[in-house]
């Protein structure tokens, strides 16, 4: 693994080239995926045997062909090991209770002279969920995603999900049975955001869409936001590491590595103040990379968008790191809590030597669905506000609109509206 210093001269080109980590070139693929989702929008299911036959190299036989059927789920979750079943059980009860307490509530506020003013919260009818399905299946996805949305309230979850050669992967279907999703549609790709986003015979037409996915699903999710609401644009995995001389080697370097395993473009970045811990992280590294079953992909992304950064002080990590905003961020070190406040861009923080990144992924209970690429500046992880929106409530009193009615009326009169001063000058002249 590459090991740079700060104090270099070079420092700050290669820190700018790691800025650079979450670029995709959606400009580039932008024309086919305005063409497939013309082709869905104007096509509808007959567009998508189409480009199923096309992509995943099966075709349907019919319309409803494109459905997993709920014995299907039900067969799967009966079928697999009993102990990985309470694992799914264990995984759903942590994830339900973490986002329970992050539902919002609606509010009321009642002036003395009689008004009230407040907010109503509303699910959103029907979600849509893409979960990949491509290099790796990740029922674990199903889980952070329909939960949310479960909690929130929303009454009807649609699933969309990629099935090369017709093949679905088993533990999806148990984690859609344990969740009770019954709409299940085999469809992958900037295919399934279009029959998300516009809806074709089979496939309804939802308000929002969530889920992670490739350079074609982003950029897909990116063309029809406006026409539904979409949870971000989420870009290959990552990972920052804030270490000092209290952290363990080996704990640094396969953690590094349960990012870059997931694919060729994650990357995996740690920053240390100890040089003689950044040279034995980087011989662990390597060590563990022969052991690996996806050596290559896992190879191939840290050699490429891996590196390790050496600092002259924790407050210089620390400022690096926020620049980086990392996706997920681990900060081992002999007081975690104590940098917290310091930390001002990350999509999950996780702290302390005993708290790895794949815990969060799986088990832990908040979403695993989190902005990448620096964009934990403005983003923030998939929860139950994403299923959720908020309706501003406004009861005017005659007192009320008395007491505020004149001043309302002179902005509108100051903007030329004068319907709308009149809509209030009506009702101050009334009795």
């Amino acid at each position: 693994m590459k090991i740079i210093e700060s104090s270099t001269t070079s420092f700050a080109s290669d820190f700018s080239e790691l800025l650079e980590r979450g670029k995709m070139d959606i400009e580039g693929v932008t024309g086919i995926v305005t063409g497939l989702l013309a082709e869905i929008r104007t096509g509808g299911d007959r567009a998508l045997r189409q480009h199923i036959a096309k992509f995943d190299r099966w075709e349907p036989e019919s319309d409803a062909a494109l459905a997993v059927s709920t014995d299907a789920m039900q067969a799967a979750y009966e079928a697999i090991d009993g102990e990985l079943r309470e694992a799914l059980h264990l995984a759903y009860d942590r994830i339900e209770a973490y986002h329970q307490k992050l539902m919002p509530k609606s509010w009321f506020d009642f002036e003395k002279n009689g008004s009230m003013l407040g907010q109503k919260v509303t699910p959103v009818d029907r979600a849509g969920l893409y979960i990949p399905g491509g290099k790796a299946a990740y029922p674990s996805s199903l889980l952070m995603n329909v939960i949310p949305a479960i909690v929130a309230g929303v009454e009807e979850i649609i699933v969309c999900t990629p099935t090369p050669d017709d093949e679905i992967n088993e533990l999806l279907l148990a984690a859609c049975h344990l969740c009770k999703v019954t709409k299940v549609f085999k469809v992958g790709g900037a295919s399934a955001i279009g029959a998300m986003a516009y809806g074709t015979e089979t496939i309804p037409k939802v308000d929002v869409i969530t889920g992670p996915g490739n350079i074609f699903v982003a950029t897909a999710k990116k063309l029809v936001y406006g026409e539904v609401n979409i949870d971000m644009i989420a870009g290959p995995s990552e990972i920052g590491i804030l270490a000092d001389e209290t952290a363990r080697a080996d704990f640094l370097a396969i953690d590094l590595l349960s990012q870059a395993e997931h694919d060729e473009m994650a990357s995996s970045i740690l920053i240390t103040t100890d040089k003689e811990l950044a040279g034995r992280v980087s011989d662990e590294v390597e060590a563990y990379l022969g052991k690996l079953s996806r050596e290559e992909i896992a190879r191939k992304s840290i050699e490429e968008r891996g590196a390790i950064i050496v600092t002259s002080s924790m407050d210089e990590a620390i400022d690096l790191m926020n620049e980086i905003a990392p996706e997920h961020l681990e900060v081992v070190t002999a007081s975690p809590m104590e940098l917290l406040p310091r930390i001002r861009h990350a999509g999950a923080i996780f702290l302390g030597a005993y708290t790895p990144e794949p815990i969060g992924d799986y088990i832990a209970g908040p979403n695993h669905t989190l902005p990448t690429g620096g964009t934990s500046k403005f983003y923030s992880p998939l929860s139950v506000e994403h299923f959720l929106k908020k309706s501003s409530i406004i009861s005017m009193s005659r007192e009320g609109i008395c007491e505020v009615g004149e001043a309302c009326a002179m902005i509108a009169n100051t903007e030329g509206l004068t319907a709308h001063e009149e809509s209030v000058r009506i009702r101050l002249r009334s009795e």
